[in-house]
């Protein structure tokens, strides 16, 4: 038993890493290609020849026109992943096909359906909107994580550790010091935790980018779409500022849209796709590599503090007891989720081929 979900959307690249190179990277342990078709289309398929399994994305390899030609004997296949040629024969078997997958591009993201292919409906993904949206500066990356995604699930549910372990970046006391509020849609696999701190230090990370002095309101909402994407609503202001007004305007305050994109790689690995979105300073770009160097920092803050504690849990026996206290509410939560929607593919007999 695998330890991610199937049957889902998982983010596997930005829409700007794909063109017209064939690209590898491996989702819940597939190792999908995914490459521009000529019209612009990304598209995904299986990374290995049905020949003799050699890695597609790998030269010589290459594409010509809509068709990709291993580079090993010369398989021919179509964008539809069916083989158009195979070396020294007429005849195409009939099993000469690559498993393909659903692709849907969306808020900068190439999501890509792991699972039964029926079950794709693209309703289903979760929105970013921020992300390519007028109005708001972006910066973003990824960053491989030698650890189970639901390590960083964890992380980034308990915000208090950015007290201890971002200070100087984006942690301040009040962070740990600040009671949160729980939501969770079941049924939506939607978790939602809220901390507002009505008076807090302003640490750096904000200090710089918006030139506030002094203290400040800071809101962190969290709404976390199981099993892959992370939205952290930030909201920042001079302490004495107004609220939100009624109609959801709030001009004296800035916000920033934190975006994790959580997808598994293997059972110990994950890809921890990043992207901050402000609305504030557009055009400054001081700011711009500010946010995009102390966020890089902060998420390789994280790398490293779970790749410690991928390698401690993994040398535990089964069963090791674990405390939870009222700052894990929405992990746990989380926890349960994904536990029932694992067990719910697990119900869902395998296709017999794609």
């Amino acid at each position: 038993m695998t330890s991610f979900v199937r049957n889902q959307w998982y983010v596997a690249a930005y829409g700007s890493e794909i063109g017209r190179t064939l690209f590898s990277r491996t989702v819940c342990s597939e190792p999908l290609l995914l490459w521009r078709t000529e019209a612009g289309a990304v598209t995904a398929m299986a990374d290995r020849c049905v020949h003799r399994r050699f890695p597609l994305s790998q030269q010589p390899s290459r594409l010509d026109g809509d068709q990709v030609v291993c580079g090993y004997h010369g398989f021919t296949y179509g964008a539809d992943g069916a083989c158009v040629s195979v070396p020294g024969q007429q005849r195409i078997p009939r099993t000469a096909r690559l498993a393909t997958y659903p692709v849907v591009e969306q808020d900068s993201f190439v999501w890509v359906w792991i699972g039964e292919p029926e079950g794709a409906d693209a309703e289903l993904i979760p929105r970013a909107p921020w992300l390519d949206r007028p109005g708001w500066s972006v910066v973003s990356g990824m960053e491989p994580l030698a650890a189970r995604y639901g390590l960083l699930v964890d992380n980034l549910l308990d915000l208090s550790h950015e007290t201890y372990l971002h200070g100087g970046y984006i942690g301040t006391p009040e962070v740990a010091e600040t009671p949160i509020t729980t939501e969770v849609d079941e049924a939506a696999g939607i978790v939602r935790v809220s901390r507002h701190m009505e008076d807090a230090a302003c640490p750096p990370f904000y200090a710089e980018s918006t030139g506030i002095e002094g203290r400040i309101t800071r809101w962190q909402d969290i709404e976390y779409h199981a099993p892959c994407l992370y939205l952290l609503h930030s909201r920042i202001a001079p302490v004495g500022t107004p609220p939100p007004r009624s109609d959801g305007s709030d001009p004296g305050a800035f916000h920033v849209e934190v975006v994790y994109a959580i997808t598994p790689e293997t059972d110990g690995s994950t890809h921890d796709f990043w992207a901050v979105a402000r609305d504030f300073a557009l055009e400054d770009e001081k700011v711009t590599d500010f946010l995009r160097e102390n966020n890089r920092t902060v998420v390789l803050q994280d790398v490293v503090a779970l790749e410690v504690l991928e390698k401690a849990v993994a040398s535990e026996p089964p069963g090791r007891q674990e405390l939870s206290i009222n700052i894990d509410t929405g992990g746990l939560a989380a926890r349960r989720i994904l536990g029932r929607l694992r067990e719910e593919g697990e119900r869902r007999p395998e296709p017999a081929t794609r």
